[in-house]
Order: C-alpha cells, then structure tokens, then sequence
C-alpha cells in the first residue's frame, strides 16, 4: 500500500498535460479559461448553498444541502488540477481529488433516492397557497360565528333585562291596582259618610265648611286611586271602535292649547290606518298626558310630532297575522330627552324627573296601565339630548262577524329598556 502511494505521488516520468497540446497557446490558455471559470463558480454554489441552508433553520432535508456543497467544492477543485497539470504533472495529486470527488458524489446519490418519496410529499406552494386561503375561509367562518354567538348573546340579555321590567311592572301593577282598588272602597265610605254629615249640618257654617275641605279631600283621593287603578288596569273602560286618525285631528286644537303657542304639533298621518277597539276618553287622556310631558321637556319651545301608521307583528305565525296588526300612535318631541337611568323606571307610578310639586309621576303610569289593558303594548326611546318618542301600539279592531264571537285576549307588554318619564 505504501508503494502505491509512492508509486502514485512519482511524477519524475511523467509529462505535463501541455505537451499533448504541443504547447499551442489558442489550446492551452482555452483550458485554462473554461476550467478556472468552471472551479470558480463551482466554488462559488457551496457558499450559496451553505449561506441559504445556515439562515433556514425549517428547511427539510439540511444535509443534503452540505453533501451537495462538498461535492460541487470537489469537483471544481479538480478543474483547477486540471489547470496546474498543465505546466506540472502532478496527476497522483489529482487522481486523489477525483477519488474524494467520487466517494462524495456516490455518498450524495445514495442519501439523495431515498430522499425522493418524502420529498416528493412536501407540499407545492401551490397547493400551501390552497391550504392557507382554506385556512383563512375557516377563520372567517370562525369569527362569523362568534360574532353571531354574541349578538345572540346580546339579544339574550336584552330580552332578558326587557322580561325582568315587564314582569316587575306586572308585580307593581298588581301591588298598585290592589292597594288601590281597597282604598276606593274606603273613600267611597268615607264620602258617602261626609255626605250624610254635610246634609245633617247644612245650617252649621263652620261645620259644613270642615266637611266640604274633607269631601274635597276625599274627592282629591278617589281622583289619584283612579289613576293608579289605571295603571294597575282595573279602571272600567267602555271600548268602540273608531279611527286613531280622526280622533288625533279632533284633539289637535285641545293638544295646542295644553302645550302653548311655542310648541308647533306637527302630523304624519299614516294613510289607510286600521280601525282600533278602545276607550276613547281614555285614548284621549294618554295622548294629552304624551304631550303635556312633551311640553315639559321643551321649556323653550320646539315641535310635537304625532304620527300614525300600521304595524305587523313580525314573530306571529302564518293564521295570526290578523290578530297581529296593529295601529301605531307615536309622539315625539325635540326636548331634553332623558338617559337610560330614568327611562328604566319611567313607566312606575310616582316616578318622576319633575321638581317637587310640578308632577305626581302618574302620567306615564296611566299611558301603560291603559295600553296593556287594551291589549297593546307601548315602547320608549329617548337618549339624553336628543328628545324622547312614545309609540303606542293598539290592536286592530276585528271585523264584525269575529268581534262577537272572538275570545278576549291579552298580550304581554313589551317594555324597551330605553323610554322617557313625566
């Protein structure tokens, strides 16, 4: 073995490579150029190859990238050996270059087929730039989805919070209309007793005149228990049926002269407005209690809109459609408005934003306590500042033949967590 070494690195016997090009310079330097251009850019791939695989630590497969470089830096040795041959026969030299540049290249080609199937299932970039715009479908139908689980959760509260007012209205109600309904009998008793008094001492001045101050009294009394008897709908009512329109126009001058010359009342009267079925005394009395509160909340004048025009209830089934129209009455004013603190509590009998002695807090309560006990339902919406719309909503009047025969029904109020208070 140390013989052929030997052998191998004798070149005392040996020519160089340019006297088989009789030293012809046209040959000689046309080697020369095409193996120093080809061992400099087969240097000159291994440091890209090395560059890119050093800055990629994600790439698959890193090895075979080095064992790439190291074969491409062999081989271009060898055509720089094939430059120095020229002029030095050190062809031992360069026979061991081609035998470290074969065992690199079979190395290579063995690890390489294996390699083939695996790499042959990393994905394109076509099919990455697939899977990526799938990915984002699936992260948009994702926030879809959340987004239309909040604003059902949204609804869900709201709801919530509307049925824990409507039914803390119903338990108030009840309370009031109880409570009141009791204290009428005794003021009944005690006016019927102050009576017989006033006509027993007709002819004892002071007498008589301490009697009449407690009749009025009484009298004072059986007023406000019949407001709250209203709210708590236990008032009588004696219902016709009749056009929302003509009675609005008939209250138009009585609604001016309530609010005063600064306030302009404007009308939107909705054309073909269906027939309702309620009291109209009482009809009468919540649109001028509306806007006598209207007025209050422009001190310095502004316009009193009332506008009428039919709604369907959207969540009745196909058959119930009738019995779920109804005529809506709103006023609106351009007021102070009020925030969602007070309209939470604006429908409640007592409450009011007036100073004392300007308001009893009822007139809102009798709007409601009439409205439900006809059937309908009513709703506020006021921000702060921005003035305050009360809509009414009273069921239409059946025909005829069906309001003999139809059972009474009741709905239950729907009261909006934003409204206003008088």
């Amino acid at each position: 073995m140390l013989q052929y070494l030997q052998q191998l690195w004798d070149s005392g016997s040996l020519s160089p490579h340019g006297i088989c090009l009789l030293w012809r310079p046209e040959l000689i330097w046309t080697h020369v150029g095409a193996d120093a251009l080809i061992g400099l850019a087969y240097y000159s791939i291994p440091i890209a190859l090395a560059y890119f695989v050093s800055h990629r630590n994600d790439i698959e497969f890193g090895w075979v990238f080095w064992a790439f470089a190291l074969f491409i830096l062999a081989c271009g040795t060898t055509h720089f050996f094939s430059i120095w041959t020229l002029w030095v026969p050190d062809y031992g030299a360069e026979a061991l270059i081609k035998v470290i540049t074969a065992l690199l290249s079979v190395v290579t080609a063995l690890g390489l087929w294996p390699l083939l199937p695996k790499a042959l299932a990393i994905p394109s970039t076509d099919e990455l730039r697939r899977v990526n715009e799938e990915l984002k479908q699936q992260i948009a139908e994702r926030n879809a989805a959340l987004a239309a689980l909040q604003a059902e959760k949204a609804e869900r509260l709201k709801t919530e919070a509307m049925l824990r007012q409507a039914q803390k209205m119903e338990a108030i109600g009840q309370l009031t209309g109880g409570i009141a309904h009791d204290f009428n009998n005794l003021l009944t008793i005690v006016a019927g007793n102050l009576e017989r008094l006033e006509q027993r001492f007709r002819d004892d001045p002071s007498a008589h005149r301490s009697i009449k101050g407690a009749l009025e009294g009484a009298s004072r009394g059986a007023a406000l228990t019949q407001k709250l008897l209203a709210f708590g709908r236990r008032q009588p009512l004696t219902s016709h049926r009749l056009d929302a329109n003509g009675l609005i126009e008939r209250m138009t001058e009585l609604l001016q002269r309530a609010i005063g010359e600064e306030i302009k009342i404007n009308l939107k009267l909705g054309g073909g407005v269906w027939p309702i079925e309620v009291d109209p005394n009482q009809l009468e009395n919540a649109l001028l209690n509306l806007a006598v509160n209207a007025r209050d909340a422009m001190p310095k004048g502004g316009q009193l809109t009332i506008e009428t025009r039919n709604v369907n209830d959207p969540t009745l089934t196909e058959g119930e459609t009738f019995r779920g129209q109804f005529a809506m009455l709103s006023v609106t004013d351009t007021g102070t408005g009020m925030t969602p603190e007070v309209v939470s509590h604006a429908f409640e009998p007592f409450f009011t934003t007036k100073p004392v002695g300007e308001g009893s807090g009822l007139g809102l309560s009798q709007v409601y306590g009439f409205v439900k006990q006809s059937n309908g339902y009513v709703d506020i919406d006021s921000a702060a500042g921005g003035g305050t719309t009360v809509r009414i909503y009273l069921r239409r009047a059946l025909p005829e033949p069906e309001r003999v025969a139809a059972p009474a029904s009741v709905m239950g109020l729907t009261v909006s967590p934003i409204g206003g208070a008088g």
